[in-house]
């Protein structure tokens, strides 16, 4: 049975950052190999998607989709053509057409998702995206490696309104009935005002020490998706 919109609302705590008109989300369905885009208790789009081959769960190396609720933790593919081929999150510079021969790469665009239970506690480590996929043809059905793959012209649009830190269900059950927004509806995000800096006090003249070299932050390879 689908979990109302008030579980929802509790979960937003678990999203630190988020300001959003009402609670945008994604629900995507396992049963149905859909994914529906809401804002503000409202449908806005309803895609098609393929979740894994290899059932559900979030077992290390078992390839499966996790099932609850998570978050978007990253979004990858700014600006980036449809079909373009991302290798470890990278944009390789080449670019693939719907169904090309022999191919199955991560492609378009990359929404990264972080898992906010004991269930799907995994799914970042595992590299569990929402990501386009050359394989149009088996969109509708499962199968994927984990992921949750989309066409490039869907997982487009989806980026271009799902903000950083928005809700994502995974259920095995079908998708709600839900009423659909108004035309025009759109994700948007309330930036926090900046606090005011303190006049800084004046200091005594010194010798400037170089700046420290920044390292840059450790990401594991993911398998496929």
């Amino acid at each position: 049975m689908f979990r109302p919109c008030l579980v929802a609302l509790a979960l937003l705590a678990f999203a630190p950052g988020l300001r959003a008109d009402g609670p945008s989300r994604v629900i995507v369905s396992v049963k149905d190999q859909k994914l529906m885009l809401m804002s503000n208790g409202a449908r806005l789009a309803t895609y098609p998607i393929s979740t894994s081959k290899f059932g559900v769960g979030d077992a290390w190396g078992r390839m499966t989709t996790p099932l609850g609720f998570l978050q978007v933790a990253e979004k990858i593919g700014d600006h980036a053509p449809e079909g373009a081929v991302f290798r470890n999150r990278r944009f390789t510079g080449e670019i693939l057409k719907p169904n090309a021969p022999g191919r199955d790469p991560v492609i378009t665009r990359i929404i990264w998702l972080k898992g906010l239970q004991a269930e799907n506690a995994h799914a970042f480590s595992r590299c569990i995206y929402i990501h386009g996929t050359p394989e149009e043809k088996t969109i509708g059905r499962p199968a994927s490696y984990g992921c949750i793959r989309m066409k490039s012209r869907d997982v487009a649009e989806l980026y271009a309104q799902l903000p950083v830190g928005a809700l994502v269900e995974i259920v095995n059950d079908r998708l709600p009935k839900i009423p659909k927004a108004p035309s025009g509806t759109v994700f948007t995000l309330e930036q926090p005002k900046p606090k005011p800096k303190p006049e800084p006090e004046p200091a005594p003249l010194q010798r400037k020490s170089p700046p420290p070299k920044n390292g840059r932050k450790n990401r594991g390879r993911c398998g496929r998706h």
